[in-house]
Formats: C-alpha cells, sequence, structure tokens
C-alpha cells in the first residue's frame, strides 16, 4: 500500500494479495483464518486428558458410559464474522513501509475476503474519536469494499468528540452479537491500560474481551509499530501522545534512556500479550515492518499442528 494510490486501487491490490497468497494456504473446509472446533453439535468422543477443555465435557454421555467424553462440533457451513477495528488516533502512527492504521485495513480485508463465500456475513465496529461506527452483518464482496473504504477514508488527526473507551466497544459489541459467530478484534491495545502501562493491573478491556470469548470464538489481532519497542539514536526528538497532544523531548542519544524504553516496552508488550490470553482470546501479533501475509500463515499453521485447537 503506498499513498501514491488512490482508495480504491489500494482495496484492489489488497484483494489481489489475500487472494493469491492467502486463499488456499489457509481456505478449506471452512475453517478460513482462525482454526476452530465450529458450533455445529457432531457428538462425542472420549476426553483426552491434557488436550481438552473440561468445560467441553459431555456429561450425559459420561454418566451413561463411565468414561469421561466431551462434546465435538463441525465447523460452521454458514459463518457470522463481526470486526471491532480500532481507529482511534493511536493508530496512525508508523514508522515504517505502512502505518498502523493500514496494517488494520489489511487484517480486516484478510478476514473478509478469507470468509466470504455462500451465506456468509461480515459486520462491524468501527471506533474513532467520534463514537463507534457500525455495519450491519452483510454478504457479499460489494458490502465488504464498502466498509474498508470507509476505514481506509476515517479522518485522521482530528480531536477526540465522542471518547469510547475500548472495553466500552468491546461491551457495545457483545450487546449488539449475541448469536454464536467469529469475532475478530483488531488494535494495538493500548488504551484501558494501568497507569503507566507496564502492568501488573489488568488492563481495563480484559473483562470485557472474556466476556466477548465465552460466547464467541476471538482473534485479537494485535498491531504494532517498531518505534514502539526501541528507539533509534537521533539527537534530542519531540514526541507527541496521538491521543491526548502532549509534548515531549527526548533525548534518544543517552543508550541507558534507550535501553530503559526497550526494557518498559517489552514489559508492557508482555503485559498486554498476558492479558488477551488471560481473557481466552487468541493471539496475532502484526507489525508494520513485517510481511503481515506470512505472520497471518505461521499463526494458522502453528495453531493448526496444535493437538486441540481450544487451547489458547
Amino acid at each position: 500500500m503506498t499513498g501514491l494510490l488512490t482508495p480504491d486501487q489500494r482495496l484492489r491490490r489488497l484483494e489481489l494479495t489475500v487472494t493469491r497468497r492467502l486463499d488456499g494456504l489457509l481456505h478449506g473446509s471452512y475453517l478460513g483464518l482462525l482454526p476452530g472446533l465450529g458450533s455445529e453439535p457432531a457428538g462425542s468422543r472420549e476426553y483426552r486428558p491434557g488436550e481438552d477443555e473440561v468445560r467441553r465435557m459431555d456429561w450425559s454421555v459420561t454418566a451413561r458410559t463411565t468414561v469421561p467424553h466431551v462434546r465435538t462440533a463441525d465447523a460452521d457451513r454458514e459463518l457470522t464474522t463481526w470486526v471491532l477495528v480500532d481507529g482511534t488516533a493511536s493508530m496512525d502512527f508508523g514508522t515504517a513501509e505502512v502505518e498502523k492504521r493500514e496494517l488494520a485495513v489489511a487484517a480486516v480485508a484478510a478476514v473478509g475476503f478469507l470468509t466470504a463465500g455462500t451465506g456468509n456475513r461480515l459486520g462491524a465496529h468501527l471506533v474513532t474519536g467520534a463514537g463507534v461506527r457500525r455495519f450491519p452483518a452483510l454478504g457479499g464482496r460489494t458490502p465488504l469494499l464498502s466498509m474498508l473504504r470507509t476505514l481506509l477514508a476515517a479522518p485522521r488527526g482530528l480531536p477526540a468528540t465522542q471518547v469510547v473507551p475500548f472495553a466500552g466497544a468491546l461491551d457495545g459489541l457483545h450487546r449488539a452479537v449475541p448469536r454464536r459467530g467469529l469475532v475478530v478484534v483488531v488494535s494495538d491495545f493500548l488504551d484501558g491500560l494501568d497507569e503507566d502501562g507496564l502492568g501488573p493491573g489488568a488492563p481495563d478491556w480484559e473483562q470485557p474481551l472474556r466476556r466477548l470469548a465465552a460466547r464467541h470464538q476471538v482473534l485479537a489481532v494485535r498491531v504494532t509499530d517498531p518505534r514502539e519497542q526501541e528507539l533509534p539514536d537521533v539527537g534530542l526528538l519531540t514526541v507527541v501522545d496521538p491521543e491526548t497532544g502532549v509534548l515531549r523531548e527526548v533525548p534518544t542519544a543517552s543508550r541507558k534512556l534507550r535501553e530503559r524504553y526497550a526494557a518498559a516496552a517489552a514489559q508492557q508488550q508482555a503485559a498486554i500479550g498476558s492479558a488477551i490470553r488471560r481473557a481466552g482470546a487468541t493471539h496475532l501479533v502484526l507489525r508494520t515492518d513485517r510481511d503481515w501475509v506470512a505472520d497471518i500463515v505461521r499463526h494458522v499453521h502453528a495453531h493448526r499442528r496444535r493437538p486441540s485447537v481450544g487451547r489458547k
């Protein structure tokens, strides 16, 4: 993606990237982007210690046979997917080939094009400084492209007029989507952290994410930039908080300061990852300086090699 292309050209390039590089590698048997057990009942099988979750125990069959059994399910033939996209000011940051916002759009495009099919539908909640914009779950390529255009064209750099906490956006999606399905949350997950952002306090969004994961199959896509992990040695650097507008001058020539920054950033990222896993969501990290398609492929293949995809 490049600023020299029109939005339609960028979307066309995204579609070709997804269909050529991902379709066929990940699609098949209705597994889609996030392998899972599905929700259509398909019977029971004997419990495998260390592989199966106790919450999937089939107690009636266990009682009849006196042997522990777990419920099995077929992958859904008609899938409704919902995406919650963070479009707040922190997502406009980027020092590599793309901004975090553009990478978020790429992730939504991958979900949309890979789950597109007969009977499948995709809906979205877009969180911005002006509130939450909601897109109904519709099938077909035209609604998907319209949604992606809106994500790309969302205003940037404007002061927030109706701040919606990320935790509140998650709760809003939970209330709006009662039927079980696939939910993909795309964000940098920087909102709602404790005072210094390093833990050990749980983020405000952990409990809402846990409630969402209790009902749906949830994939949390965390979008990051290399400059959020380490600072370059460029002398006195003026930085601005995109959410608050606060300015600060940072003496990046100090090796000690750069090391402290990198250590704190690593601690913050570990805390965010731990909170996502505690909530029961599957965790995928995409970076603006990496091949996001290759990262998605590695993520899905790694989950398919696990003995039980129910384990996060």
